[in-house]
């Protein structure tokens, strides 16, 4: 029973954990703030309350009852609202369908409090197909995208418009493609003007791009087939144009954007603090040059005014930041200026830049990498961000000057080591803080900043730390250091009863990509949520290890190593890192696993087939087996081109190596994949036979990446992982 509740609170842990990215992905505002700066609004069991802070008094902002719509009798089930500026009108999303990883399709509403009154925003348009509706600023319209083209409705008088006209599946409007949408984050692609008398808007072009057909065998008797538009790694991406349609006359003018669209991107785009201009950020195709243009709304005409240049990569600020997945740009000084993230020197900091691009100004200063903006107090003369100079495995809140002068100053208190997360009201006085560790369970509290001080008296993570059983967590933070001298993080979850004269299995955790960071201080390190059971109780050594080139706080140069090494370094990197803990006393080294998901399944092919020495058994999830079978986006920005250095990627690639399986593989994919897709199972497969290697396979049908649709595939996916490990390493101290 307590193995099972352990389990149910991992799951839970984890379905809290991609709840709460994907409302952040999406934008979802479940929290608005109010303009007095003290007050915020959030949906509380189908009904919005409103908190006054410090003293947390709470009022209905607007009752359920309000949200029966005509003929109904259920009110509307909220997934999350906005409120216009004037904080009279409620925007109210629901009915929501997936797109791709999110429910970013669904139906709208706007409540107006003033007048009482309930009304369906596009009601003439399909069910559940309207897209990131928002408020023009003014408060009296409403646009959103439906099936590829924007539409605009006048509140007063019903009437709707439609803006654009030539929408299709490959000719987008407002929105986005799918490479666009899972690795920039892009998905909103459309910002009203500040006079609300425009709207500036994406339009992609996906005709060029060539569909990846998925196949749904589930749904009756006779195939569904599926196209995506997906370009592979060395093919062209799609061509953007950036238009300004006006509202009264739906008249789009195009922006004269330097470059070739073809073989460039443009993943952000915001008016430039006016009405008149757009500021807009342009990558290249390898994604190492960034340039800043500015654009006239009424002629299109284009000027650069800033660009920089890496020898890997550059990242977007959505890339590590998800607060800018919606969009957002910092404009200081009345537009005067604006903030910008670089790692120039060696370091990701912010710099205070003019709006011409001509002057910039450190303002974060010293070795450490700023994690993420929390906040922006231009009134108090200070930026609020997250960093952990000492720990790269930790995560806090500090503040410094916006003009550059001083030092920063940390406002976690230095008694809760572990991982923080605020969210700032927009003054900057009061702050949402999340904590955990390795060994506290997650907890929330409102503090007051930049005195950190608990709301209503004693803090929540203070009480938490206080009473947590540091000594009774098995799970260790340690430092390896490989034979070449890499010092790499790494937690390590012993045993029950561990006894030190006794020999255990290990099993390795693994990503290793630039995409995701295993070895951090947050409660959960050490816990397998696959595995049904307690690992520790069962007896096995479960070790995670974040090599050279994982998004780790350590600068520049650990984070970008890894260019055009996928599937090289990092590899050797976790090889070395696993000789090393082999040579432990207590690790048996002939019952040595490894499993890893997405990039860490590509990992584990990777390691079982290139290090076959150490490790013995492989279960490997989703994985991309051949590089060349994913994205352009990702895989060009951290390979490079095929056309230009086609052996990286087969160097990086599981499937070169897959004649020198000698050890254990179960391999999983879903077959309804949209993202890693199954032909790179099929061409695993097709080269494992191609050399008599025996292995277990189990394709999932019609599931996709996160292989969790379908009645009982949780449990099944459970049970398969365990076993298969309990046969091929099995548990226990000898």
């Amino acid at each position: 029973m307590h193995n099972l509740k352990l389990r149910t609170f991992l799951l839970q842990l984890l379905l809290l954990f991609f709840i709460s990215f994907q409302a952040l992905a999406q934008g979802y505002q479940n929290r608005q703030w109010l303009r007095s700066g003290d007050t915020y609004v959030q949906s509380e069991q189908g009904q919005l309350v409103k908190h006054k802070l410090p003293e947390d008094a709470t009022e209905i902002f607007l009752n359920k009852t309000a949200l029966v719509p005509a003929g109904k009798t259920e009110p509307l089930k909220i997934r999350s609202f906005d409120l216009s500026a004037d904080e009279q009108k409620v925007l109210i999303y629901t009915n929501t369908q997936k797109v791709w990883r999110y429910d970013t399709r669904g139906d709208y509403w706007v409540y107006d409090l003033q007048k009482k009154t309930l009304r369906q925003v596009g009601a003439n348009r399909p069910e559940s197909s309207l897209m990131f509706a928002k408020f023009s600023p003014d408060g009296s319209k409403v646009a959103y995208v439906s099936e590829h083209n924007i539409y605009v409705d006048d509140l007063q008088s019903g009437d709707q418009k439609q803006l654009t006209k030539d929408g299709s599946r490959k000719l987008i409007n407002g929105t986005f493609d799918w490479a666009y949408e899972e690795e920039f984050s892009a998905r909103d692609g459309f910002r009203w003007s500040p006079d609300s008398k425009k709207i500036a808007f994406w339009q992609l072009d996906a005709t060029q791009v060539k569909d990846y057909i998925m196949f749904d065998m589930l749904d009756g008797v006779y195939t569904k087939v599926i196209p995506v538009e997906y370009p592979v790694a060395g093919e062209a991406p799609s061509p953007y144009k950036i238009g300004v349609v006006g509202i009264d006359n739906a008249a789009t003018r195009w922006m004269e954007i330097p470059g070739d669209p073809k073989n460039t991107y443009l993943p952000r785009m915001e008016w430039a603090s006016n009405a008149n201009e757009l500021i807009m950020q342009q990558l290249n195709r390898k994604q190492n040059e960034s340039t800043l243009y500015l654009s006239n709304a009424d002629n299109g005409k284009t000027r650069q005014i800033y660009t920089e240049k890496d020898k890997a990569w550059i990242d977007i600020l959505p890339s590590w930041d998800g607060t800018y997945n919606y969009g957002g740009w910092d404009w200081l000084n009345g537009g005067k200026e604006f903030l910008w993230a670089s790692e120039k020197d060696g370091w990701r900091h912010l710099y205070r830049v003019s709006r011409d691009g001509k002057k910039e100004n450190l303002i974060t200063k010293g070795n450490y990498d700023v994690m993420e903006i929390a906040g922006v107090d231009e009134k108090g003369g200070y930026v609020y961000f997250l960093a952990s100079p000492d720990n790269a495995t930790q995560q806090y809140l500090y503040r410094t000057r916006l003009n550059g002068k001083g030092k920063a100053e940390r406002l976690t208190p230095a008694s809760q080591p572990g991982t923080h997360n605020y969210s700032l009201s927009p003054n900057a006085k009061f702050a949402q803080h999340r904590f955990s560790n390795h060994y506290t369970k997650p907890v929330s509290e409102w503090v007051a900043l930049p005195d950190h001080k608990a709301l209503g008296g004693e803090s929540a993570v203070q009480k938490a730390l206080a009473s947590a059983d540091k000594a009774a967590n098995r799970v260790e933070f340690i430092k390896v250091k490989s034979a070449d001298g890499v010092e790499m993080d790494a937690w390590m979850a012993k045993p029950a009863n561990f006894d030190p004269k006794k020999k255990y299995p290990i099993l390795f955790y693994v990503y290793s990509e630039p995409a995701n960071q295993t070895v951090k201080d947050t409660y959960g390190a050490g816990m397998n949520f696959l595995y049904g059971g307690d690992m520790a109780e069962d007896g096995y050594i479960y070790v995670s290890v974040d090599n050279r080139g994982t998004p780790a706080p350590k600068g520049r140069e650990w984070r970008k190593s890894i260019y055009r090494k996928v599937g090289q370094l990092n590899i050797s990197d976790q090889a070395a890192a696993a000789r090393e803990l082999l040579k432990l006393p207590y690790v048996d080294a002939s019952r040595v696993a490894v499993w890893g998901w997405s990039g860490g399944g590509s990992a584990t092919l990777n390691l079982l087939f290139q290090h076959p020495d150490i490790y013995k058994t492989g279960i490997s999830v989703a994985a991309v087996a051949n590089q060349l079978t994913y994205d352009n986006i990702y895989q060009e920005r951290y390979m490079g081109l095929p056309q230009e250095n086609r052996e990286d990627f087969v160097k990086g690639s599981p499937i070169t190596y897959a004649k020198n399986l000698q050890g254990n593989l179960l391999y999983i994919h879903g077959t309804g994949d949209d993202n890693v897709h199954y032909n790179n199972a099929e061409q695993l497969v097709n080269e494992l036979i191609k050399y008599n290697k025996q292995f277990q396979f189990m394709p999932y049908p019609n599931r996709s990446h996160s292989i969790s649709e379908g009645e009982g595939t949780g449990e099944h996916l459970s049970t398969l992982f365990t076993n298969y490990l309990k046969q091929y390493c099995p548990p226990g101290g000898r």
